[in-house]
């Protein structure tokens, strides 16, 4: 049977994680699934850590902040010295659904793809999650981009949601942006020219907590991104 790691990047998520965690094992018991769990807790302040511990849940603490870049490539590496054979990037927040895991992981399984990004954008009747119209701009903006540098056409340019093969897992664990991880991470695998899919997935709203992400962020990440993106060589 293959082996199929979560990586769940959690900062500051007291409210969120061990319902996260148990929608998970929720799951596995309901379908007889396999799906085994490591939560990056990425220098949490709150009591993140306590929740993890008193609930005897799988993790890595690391002692600072890395940003989300320096914690998911934690569980890439993780995964690669492990034996995995599909590790699936999955938020700690409760915005990624547990039900369209197997959606992603499949095509991987069959050979089909390196790597397959859960979307909210491809189908719109499945597009039911609410975002303000500057950062729809912004990513259907950086969708172009990527298409330009890459001849590939992404929809959902920062969806986190994703999984993928030991080849990409293998690549990650030594080279993963620290900075715009998942647009940054899209056109590297795209450029060596290894197959990506992107597949609809329903995603939910935050129920706790407030991201970390406001207008003027979204605006100066965009510009940046697209700017990292446009400088990157290609890989021949």
């Amino acid at each position: 049977m293959k082996k199929i790691l979560l990586i769940i990047p959690a900062y500051n998520e007291e409210q969120n994680i061990l319902k996260t965690y148990e929608s998970i094992t929720n799951y596995n018991a309901k379908f007889h699934s396999k799906y085994d769990v490591l939560v990056i807790n990425d220098g949490s302040r709150d009591n993140t850590e306590k929740i993890l511990t008193d609930h005897n849940i799988p993790h890595i603490r690391l002692i600072q902040n890395l940003g989300i870049g320096g914690a998911v490539q934690t569980g890439y590496i993780y995964a690669l010295r492990n034996g995995y054979d599909v590790a699936v990037q999955f938020d700690g927040d409760g915005q990624h659904d547990v039900n369209y895991v197997k959606t992603i992981v499949d095509p991987i399984l069959n050979g089909k793809a390196d790597m397959v990004i859960g979307s909210r954008f491809i189908n719109k009747d499945m597009d039911n999650f609410k975002s303000s119209q500057v950062r729809r701009l912004g990513i259907r903006l950086l969708s172009r981009v990527i298409a330009f540098k890459t001849k590939k056409k992404i929809y959902d340019t920062t969806s986190g949601f994703r999984a993928v093969n030991r080849d990409i897992m293998e690549f990650f664990a030594q080279h993963y942006p620290t900075e715009y991880p998942e647009p940054i991470s899209t056109v590297e695998v795209l450029s060596r020219h290894m197959t990506v899919l992107e597949l609809p997935v329903k995603m939910k709203a935050r129920e706790h907590g407030k991201s970390s992400i406001t207008l003027v962020k979204s605006i100066y990440y965009m510009i940046n991104v697209i700017f990292s993106i446009l400088i990157m060589k290609k890989v021949k």
